[in-house]
């Protein structure tokens, strides 16, 4: 048997009670305080994330510049309720999920910072 079990199976010292509520409050505000950084940590940024994911989806139209989940860059020809047309080479348009886009890469009332 290691030493620290003995320790820690010893009674407590004399003229220390040991009071139930006490260590059932502790272990409540453990619990609280995990809670409150699961909350920070976990689902505060994923909720933002996906509320920022949400907000691209409905705001792209055509002319964008987008990035899908697969990896094609391509430029919005037909924005569809469910659907995106995609120009990615020319003529050659695909259509996609609006939840396999990434990104946005360039806005099409951006000015195009190229020709300067």
């Amino acid at each position: 048997m290691n030493v620290w079990n003995l320790i820690a199976m010893a009674p407590p010292p004399a003229g220390q009670e040991v009071n139930p509520k006490a260590q059932m409050m502790q272990m409540i505000g453990m619990f609280v305080i995990l809670g409150v950084m699961f909350y920070f940590l976990l689902i505060r940024p994923q909720s933002k994330q996906r509320k920022e994911q949400e907000n691209m989806l409905n705001n792209v139209k055509t002319g964008d510049q987008i990035l899908t989940s697969g990896g094609i860059y391509g430029i919005v020809t037909n924005v569809k309720e469910k659907t995106l047309t995609v120009k990615i080479a020319d003529n050659v348009k695909v259509e996609i999920a609006k939840s396999a886009l990434t990104s946005v890469i360039k806005k099409a009332d951006e000015p195009n910072e190229e020709k300067k």
